[in-house]
């Protein structure tokens, strides 16, 4: 099977105008701009809002020996809707500074927000949350813990976190994705992948680690 490629490329894109809306914790631009149309030729100029908000890092620390990944609750104001709990278990993610590598982001957020120490580091997937609006660009990974502290609490008073931590066997978080009780993007992906690909993984690293 062909592998998929866009009909266009980002030359196929012309930015007329940028203007910067409002700058805060995060920042929105107003962009003018057209592009070309699958039936030919070219849009009309129109408007879009985008916010920036940088690209960000998420992890899930995952003991391979005892099958058992850590996940971390917090309160996040995206999610107060009713009477909905705008608090969500989740995995480790944080926003990647200028200079940055991925590993180095993937090691100090699982520390800081999990009190956790990771070795092996294995791509999950690179996407966009909310292409229609939003830049960010999200990259996932899958981290060998080594140093888990289940039941505490943990996170920066500086950025206001308040993070209570929790560890359970692999099938346990699984059960809770197949019963809809895992309602953020990062986390379905990268449970998903595990449910997936873990047995393989887990057999690379035990090979690895032979040798």
């Amino acid at each position: 099977m062909t592998a998929y490629r866009p009909r266009f490329g980002a030359q196929d894109v012309e930015v007329t105008d940028r203007e910067a809306s409002f700058n805060g914790f995060f920042s929105v631009e107003t962009l003018g701009l057209r592009h070309r149309l699958f039936e030919g030729g070219w849009s009309q100029r129109f408007q879009r809002e985008l916010f920036q908000r940088g690209d960000a890092v998420g992890v899930l620390p995952w003991d391979p020996v005892s099958d058992e990944v850590v996940l971390i609750e917090q309160f996040r104001v995206g999610a107060i809707r009713g009477d909905d709990s705008p608090w969500m278990l989740e995995l480790v993610a944080g926003i990647v500074e200028p200079g940055e590598s991925d590993a180095l982001v993937a090691q100090r957020e699982a520390e800081e927000e999990a009190g956790c120490r990771l070795d092996r580091l294995e791509p999950i997937a690179t996407f966009y949350p909310s292409a229609g609006a939003c830049s960010e660009q999200i990259r996932l990974f899958v981290g060998e813990s080594t140093v888990t502290r289940p039941g505490t609490v943990q996170g920066l008073d500086s950025e206001h976190e308040d993070i209570l931590v929790h560890q359970m066997p692999r099938d346990v978080a699984l059960g809770m994705l197949d019963r809809n009780e895992i309602n953020n993007g990062h986390t379905l992906i990268a449970l998903q992948w595990l449910a997936r690909h873990g047995d393989r993984l887990k057999a690379q690293w035990a090979s690895a680690s032979d040798v």
